[in-house]
Parts: C-alpha cells; structure tokens; sequence
C-alpha cells in the first residue's frame, strides 16, 4: 500500500503566523475562470484598454508588411497580386480574431470541387488563386483530432466543417486553410480541450483591465465628491422626530434657498447657532495609484506604456526606445514563428497565382517596425557610401560590382528610393575600358576647374509673406524684403572643394508648425530660432568637407529686421507656422558680408 505524503517547502514563522494556517495569504490560490464569446466581446467593445490590448500587436505586425526578394518586374506582380485580394488587411482582422476568440482561419478559394482533399500549390497556375475568405471559429467546427503522435498534425483537427448560409456542411482540409491561433495551451489535454484552437489573450489579462477601468471608474466618481458641504444645526435630530414633515419641510425649503442664493452672489445665509465648514477631498496620490495599474496592466499585456496608453516617455533622459525596441522584436518573434506558418500554404499559391511559377530563390523578409528618421536615414547611406568609397579604393572587386552592390545597399536602406530603376534606365557610368593605350577621357568643361573657394550657401523662405504678416502684427515696422529672408546653411571663409561638399537630399525643407520657436538678437539683427535636424545634418556634412565657421555650434534662423525701434525680443510672440525653404543656392563669401549676413 503506497502512502501519499503532501510534502511543503517554504518559508514558516509560528510566531508571526507566516506560513502557516491563520496566515493571511494561506488560502491563496489561482483560479481560471473561462470568458464565453460574449464575455470577450463586451471587454472588446466597451473596454479601450482591452480593445488596444488585442489590436495593436496584429496591427503592428503588418503594419509595414513585408518586402518580397526578386526581380523588378516579379516584386511588381506580387504586390499586385496581394492588392487584388487583400491580403494584408484579412491577415491583420485575423490576427484581431485570434487575439480575441481563440482562433480564426483564411480561406484559401483555388477554385477545386473536392475540398477534403489535401491542397496542393503546384497546380496554382497564373490567377488560380480566385478569393480569400476570413472565417472565425464558430464558422469553423474542427471534426476529429489527430491523436496519433506518429502522425503529422498531432493534437490539431484532421478535417474541419464548414456550416455555409444555405445550410449545407461542407468539410475542408486543413491545408485549405490559413489557421491563425491565439495563446497556444501548455499542455496537449487542454490543445484537446480546445478543439485545436488557442486561448484568447484576454484570459490572462482581463482582471488586470478590470482592475484599472475600475480605478479609473472611481476617480472618476470622486471628482463628484471632491467638496462636500457640512452645516451643523443645534437639536436638529430631536426636532426631526419631534417636528414631523413639517419641519422636514422647512428644513429642505431653508437650505434649498441658501443653495440658491450661494449660487447666484456666493453669499451663504444662516443662523447664528449653525456652523458651516467645507471638506475636499485629497487627489495628490491618485496619478501614482492610477501610474501604478497602468503599469501592471502594461505588463500583462506585455506591451509598453507609451504604446498602450499613447504617453509620452518618463524621465529626464527616458525616450522609451528601450522598451519599443523589446515591444518591436516580439512582434517580430511572432511574424517568424506564427503568422509564417500559418500563411505558408496561402504564400505558395499567391506566388504561382501572381508569376506562374515558382522562383526557388524568391522569399520575403518582414520590414522593420521601428522607422528611422530622416536625419538617421541620410547618416546611414552616408556611413555606406563611406564604406563602398574604400571597397572602390582596395581594387578587389570590379566597379561595375561595387556600382551593383552601391544601388542595392542605397536602395534598400530608403535613401534613395527611384535609385534602383533609375540605374536599370540609364545604366551605370562608363568605368572605362580595358584597353591601356586608350587616352585619357577629355575633362568636363563643367567640373575641371574644381579649386577650392570660399563658400555661402544659403535657402531662401518661399513663404516669406506669411512671416512677415507675422512680424507687422507683433510691432514690427520694417522687415527684410521677401527676395531676401533666407536661412545660412553655410558660411566658411576656409576655401573649400563645392564638389565635394555635394548636395541635398531635397529640394525644399517645409519644417512644420509648432515645436521650439524663440526670438532672439544677433546684433543688430532680431532673429527667430527655430530647429531642423535637417539643416543641422547637412552643416555638419559640410564641416566635415573643410568648411568652417566662425560660432561655436550652428543653430537654423531666419533674421526679421534690422530695426533699432522694433519691438524689443521678451515682449515678441514667436512665429509659429510652417516654415517652407527653396533649394540650396551656392556662392562664394563675398569680403563686404559680415557673420553669414549680407551687409544692407
């Protein structure tokens, strides 16, 4: 006879009760309460909180979609053929289902008779892929399950039915199907349980939701009570049993009047005997109370504050790129490991439907969620062009190869986005030929006298009238003339190579309204500062090619006026509209001009 012993390992203090069974905790527990289809809609439909809970992760997921690995002309197709039938947008309302529910599915329409049968993409030819159809789990009942582990597909159904509007069942393989689980079950009994498909994401996180809507719910109600008036009255519970409805009566008639009367002039009537006081309520610890239920439902649903909640980064130095970057490769983990399985089938015969074949080395990476700025983008193709210049200079590789490679790496990192068809079109330069007697190519009249110079380059404000609007309404009486407000990008009086120094990404900056505007006086001059990393980057892109300048650091403005009776600086309002900036024009540093300024 075997005898059963419950064996217990922890932490015990007979004195403080720790441990033991008048310990507070001791009769705690978990217990799983199963949400039904309704209970999940109605969190979904009256919760924000739990609705951007299952949203956000299958929005980002395809959010930016995918890039294909082909030809020109087969990546065309492709995306044309994903257009056609919606593909992004029935996987991410899929994603939201199984989120949601459990589970949900893709139809696969091919156009076959015998839907029992397995699916086979070979015989997809050229738009054999007809429709794509979202089904959700309560249109999808799974027939038997695979219970054989020997066998593919252990613990998922062998066959599902589908129940149609005219109802008749039809039964479909699963390879017919794009299957889109939600939570996968540790263990196989509740797989079984689930009838192969997956728990809803709000199991886990629902009380947590709970927990904070009712916080919110509260402090809500609080604002309410947040002042209450107390009026004391000599004897006034003796004379309500005393004085009947009567005195009720007058009681109610006397202090509706003074509410009337506080109201109208905020002078309170009352008797000599009363006494009156006022009570509020406290509400400087409920923004951490409320921090801290935002905080454990974010890590329920292991998403970041900032993206749950739309906040902007805590802290002095915070800017919650830590934790969107751990957010963003779990997305990623869930694209590698969920949603390309699950579309495995469906991928196939989009690529035969839309090319007629199948390439074996055509694939498809998914593109990064975390976008880069423009400033980011132009360093980066910087630092590559760097990179190709000394691959140029080691003689290791052909030119026409290293001319190849710069196109896709430019292409590719969103530089230079028409770079890659404007190569196919006009061809790569001529790198010359193999001959060594040939001579030497003629120089270009336009590029041969490259000696270095001084150099002033500036951008004009195409909305000069807007700005100057602005200037008449804040006082001032003169301003510069339209043709000549500009923005100094550069002001070296070290000559300097103009071909190197390159040119712009763009032809025109609009910086949009609003963010940090202030004005300020540079001598004679009053000036409105203004930010944008795009003229700051392409300073220093300047500087390092030998410019130089004559301030410590360079900050983007726009001088107003020269007017010794303009209004002085603390009393101007700063201009906050857009501000819209033509193309770099390039000039030599003329002796007259002083700071960047030309002289009036």
């Amino acid at each position: 006879m075997t005898i059963m012993q419950r064996v217990t390992d922890g932490f015990q203090n007979l004195v403080a009760n720790l441990g033991t069974s008048r310990d507070k905790s001791f009769a705690n527990g978990y217990t799983l309460d199963f949400l039904s289809r309704g209970d999940l809609l109605a969190a979904y439909r009256s919760s924000a909180i739990a609705k951007n809970i299952i949203d956000m992760p299958a929005e980002d997921s395809c959010r930016e979609w995918r890039a294909w690995q082909a030809e020109a002309n087969e990546i065309s197709k492709l995306e044309a053929e994903e257009k056609r039938l919606g593909v992004q947008r029935l996987v991410m309302d899929a994603r939201i289902r199984a989120r949601l529910f459990g589970g949900s599915a893709i139809y696969i329409g091919t156009g076959d008779v015998d839907l029992e049968a397995p699916l086979d993409p070979g015989r997809v030819g050229r738009g054999g892929l007809q429709y794509l159809t979202p089904l959700d789990m309560n249109e999808l009942a799974p027939d038997q399950l695979q219970l054989d582990p020997r066998l593919p597909g252990f613990g998922f159904p062998v066959s599902y039915t589908m129940q149609p509007l005219d109802g008749t069942a039809v039964r479909i393989h699963p390879s017919r199907l794009a299957i889109f689980r939600g939570e996968d079950p540790p263990d196989s009994s509740l797989r079984q349980s689930f009838q192969g498909w997956g728990d809803s994401v709000l199991t886990a996180v629902l009380e947590k939701v709970k927990h904070l809507d009712a916080t919110v719910a509260n402090v809500a109600a609080l604002v309410f009570e947040a002042k209450v008036d107390v009026i004391r009255i000599k004897d006034f519970m003796s004379n309500l049993q005393t004085g009947g409805q009567e005195y009720e009566n007058l009681v109610l008639r006397r202090f509706g009047l003074a509410a009337v009367s506080k109201g109208i002039n905020g002078a309170l009537l009352m008797d000599e005997a009363e006494e009156y006081d006022q009570k509020s309520a406290n509400f400087s610890n409920l923004p951490d109370i409320m921090d801290r239920f935002m905080q454990v439902a974010s890590a329920a649903a292991r998403i970041p504050m900032t993206r749950l909640f739309a906040m902007s980064p805590a802290g002095l130095n915070s800017t919650g790129e830590s934790d969107m970057r751990t957010y963003y490769d779990r997305i990623r983990q869930e694209q590698t490991l969920d949603m390309e399985p699950a579309m495995s089938v469906l991928d196939e015969c989009l690529i035969r439907s839309a090319l007629g074949n199948r390439p074996e080395e055509l694939h498809f990476t998914w593109r990064p969620l975390w976008q880069q700025s423009a400033k980011e983008v132009a360093e980066n193709a910087d630092k590559l062009t760097l990179s190709l210049e000394r691959l140029m200079g080691m003689d290791v590789l052909a030119p026409e190869v290293i001319a190849t490679t710069a196109v896709n790496v430019l292409t590719e990192c969103g530089a230079f986005p028409g770079l890659e068809s404007a190569f196919e079109e006009f061809g790569s330069a001529d790198f010359g030929s193999d001959d060594d007697n040939d001579p030497p190519p003629a120089a270009d009249p336009m590029t041969a006298d490259a000696a270095p110079r001084t150099l002033y380059v500036r951008r004009d404000v195409l909305n000069a009238e807007e700005i100057i609007a602005w200037a008449k309404s804040q006082g001032f009486k003169t301003t510069l003339p339209v043709d000549d407000m500009h923005v100094t990008v550069a002001f070296s009086r070290q000559p300097v190579d103009w071909m190197k120094v390159g040119q712009s990404w763009t032809d025109e900056i609009e910086v949009p309204a609003g963010g940090a505007r202030l004005m300020d006086r540079f001598g004679e001059a009053k000036v409105l500062l203004f930010v944008s990393s795009e003229l700051s980057w392409r300073h220093e892109e300047m500087k390092r090619e030998g410019a130089s300048w004559d301030h410590p650091e360079y900050q983007p403005h726009i001088t107003i006026s020269y007017d010794a009776d303009s209004p002085a600086v603390g009393d101007i309002e700063p201009y906050r509209g857009k501000i819209v900036l033509g193309p770099e024009i390039f000039e030599e540093v003329n002796p007259r001009w002083a700071e960047g300024i030309k002289e009036e």
